[in-house]
């Protein structure tokens, strides 16, 4: 329940912090987005996805803004999500991924699709990074889909491997994102 409060709470924020002083055209928001990450070892390669992207896209402030619940990621393999969440991610402590960053380069208005460099900060595990992470912005039914691809290394992020199961775990996860994002409207 305290998710749900605190996803309604983003989306209200999104919606009416950043979207209503501003015209309509130029806010898309979407919350029904893809996130995976696949860790890749010589012994075994896992995929954990999650379907609760949550994103907005801003032309006006060149703002993009990307949150995750963690706890919200399913590797298939109950007991490997519950290790997931309690010893690596510790979603008890810091439960969200976010992104937010500006396009550093686009066509504006965005009429095509196009090949985009995002900069901006990346938090995880209570610690937050700058990178630079290219995607595709996509027009599509009206609003715009955005896809975009990077990796991420654990230790960069104070994220630990047990020795244990150094084999199971890569230190670089390849992070994929997908998602859709309609006009806001009032």
């Amino acid at each position: 329940m305290h998710r749900l409060v605190l996803r309604f709470g983003l989306a209200l924020f999104l919606v009416l912090g950043w979207a209503a002083p501003h015209g309509i055209a130029q806010q898309y928001l979407g919350d029904k987005g893809k996130a995976v990450f696949t860790s890749e070892t010589p012994l075994t390669t896992f995929d954990g996805t999650s379907e609760h992207l949550t994103g907005l896209l801003d032309f006006d402030k060149n703002l993009v803004d990307f949150f995750l619940d963690l706890n919200t990621l399913d590797t298939g393999i109950g007991l490997r999500d519950k290790h997931m969440r309690k010893n690596y991610l510790e979603t008890d402590k810091y439960p969200f991924a976010e992104f937010t960053g500006k396009i550093l380069n686009y066509q504006q208005p965005p009429s095509q699709s196009q090949e985009v460099t995002v900069t901006g900060t990346f938090k995880i595990h209570g610690v937050s990074k700058e990178v630079q992470i290219k995607g595709m912005l996509i027009p599509e039914n009206g609003g715009f889909r955005i896809q975009a691809q990077w990796d991420l290394m654990l230790k960069d992020y104070n994220i630990d491997i047990p020795k244990v199961v150094f084999y199971q775990l890569s230190e670089k996860q390849a992070i994929r994102i997908d998602i859709l994002l309609k006009p806001y409207e009032q």
